[in-house]
């Protein structure tokens, strides 16, 4: 019997309005509210509402022996509140079925488990917690964005108490070994990884529309053929994908959601395959090796690494920017700050700025508001100026001394690639008087 582990991703980042340098010191609204509100809108009614539903359907019809696992970004749950209720409701109740798993993950879907263990570890805990009062569940297993792992960040995650951890099957780690195994972490082997088949998984999230593509259509049948198959290897098929592949990036009339709608069916009737959520498959199949990762990997593009996002000089400008303003921050200890730091801190904001070309860019580019990475760049960093401006303020104002700190470095596997001539930061502008920067303020908070 072969156990099938479905994962989905749900993430939206709160996009930034197009901030110009002569706006710092005097306008604090960094975010572009209609977008956000009209792109979340969209994706719950193309994408979120139906998929849930149709998981309901289906959860309840094969009374308990179809599972499914989710991890939801603190970010996408604000952005529920404020635009979409309806969609967390329908999440509450999916919760309610005791079919699916909700992992931690960090709140801002950030970049923090290469630079900062301290934020990282501060960003779950907040993400935990958030789940609990979501839905009443404490989660035991970890998904880090992008499906960022190595050694080290597995390490951190088994010391926070996570019983498994989720990964890419990158064939550069994995060698000749196959992903449809469980494998432990190598230096904390309590930590349990189970790693995405991305060949199964993008048949599904990249090539179900592709009629140029050999297998084109993909039915329930053929798919769930392919996994009972004798020659398809492995104990667990783990089949981990952005929740936006149904009905957004693979449109309703492309058949998706009929070809979810069959799969279960198609899957148990071999009486070779049962469903499991993450922290079941784990426990249920014990390791088979210890996977050797001493280099930070992701589930983007067929490098599999993290260049995606701190592959250029504007990004890891951007990011050595972005992390020194940590200890500034953590001494305000603002409600108001803290909103803005967690929402300036998504991963989105640095791929936007990335200038190499991804096997997956339709994908990424389809939320991307800007049409080149200097005007990401430049956008990007206008907004941290004032932001920081604003934080200088308010720790004078509450007599709160920062002692200055050195750049944080960019992590050691952020290979340099093509770049832009050389862009620099904008500079600063001379501070006012203005109130600094609130939730309502930066963000007409949803």
């Amino acid at each position: 019997m072969k156990t099938v582990c479905l994962y989905f991703q749900v993430h939206q980042p709160l996009r930034l309005k197009t901030y110009r340098f002569f706006n710092m010191g005097k306008d604090h609204n960094y975010l572009d509210v209609s977008a956000n509100r009209s792109i979340m809108q969209r994706v719950a009614a193309e994408c979120y509402l139906p998929m849930n539903n149709l998981l309901l359907k289906l959860i309840r019809e094969n009374e308990g022996r179809f599972k499914v696992t989710f991890s939801i970004s603190g970010l996408a749950i604000e952005q529920f509140r404020s635009y979409t209720p309806d969609v967390l409701d329908s999440f509450r109740e999916l919760a309610k079925t005791g079919c699916v798993e909700f992992l931690a993950e960090t709140y801002s879907h950030s970049l923090s488990s290469l630079i900062s263990p301290e934020e990282f570890k501060k960003e779950v805990e907040a993400h935990t917690a958030l789940m609990q009062s979501e839905f009443g569940y404490t989660p035991t297993s970890f998904r880090n964005t992008e499906l960022i792992y190595s050694d080290s960040i597995g390490e951190q995650v088994a010391a926070m108490g996570f019983r498994a951890m989720l990964a890419e099957g990158a064939r550069h780690v994995l060698g000749w070994k196959s992903p449809n195994f469980v494998y432990a972490n190598a230096l904390d082997q309590k930590l349990r990884l189970l790693l995405r088949n991305y060949k199964l998984s993008d048949d599904i999230a990249f090539r179900f529309s592709n009629q140029g593509w050999g297998e084109w259509p993909l039915t329930a049948d053929k798919y769930a053929g392919w996994i009972a198959d004798d020659n398809t290897n492995g104990e667990v098929i783990n089949l981990f994908m952005d929740y936006e592949t149904f009905g957004e990036h693979q449109k309703a009339a492309s058949g998706i959601f009929g070809f979810v709608e069959a799969l279960p069916a198609a899957m148990l009737s071999t009486g070779k395959i049962e469903f499991a959520t993450v922290t079941e498959s784990a426990a249920a199949h014990q390791p088979t090796g210890v996977l050797y990762c001493l280099h930070p990997m992701s589930w983007a593009d067929e490098e599999r690494d993290i260049t995606a996002w701190l592959g250029n000089e504007l990004q890891n400008e951007a990011f050595r920017k972005l992390y020194g303003l940590q200890e500034k921050v953590n001494a305000l200890n603002s409600k108001d700050f803290n909103y803005v730091w967690n929402f300036m801190k998504a991963s989105d904001h640095f791929y936007y700025m990335a200038t190499k070309w991804f096997s997956d860019g339709d994908v990424h580019s389809y939320f991307n508001p800007y049409d080149s990475a200097y005007s990401a760049f430049i956008n990007y960093m206008n907004v941290l100026s004032d932001f920081d401006i604003e934080l200088e303020k308010a720790l004078a104002e509450q007599g709160t001394e920062v002692s200055p700190k050195a750049e944080e470095p960019a992590p050691k596997k952020a290979v340099k690639a093509a770049a832009p001539k050389k862009a620099t930061a904008p500079k600063k502008a001379t501070a006012t008087k203005k109130a600094p920067a609130t939730k309502k303020a930066a963000a007409a908070k949803k």
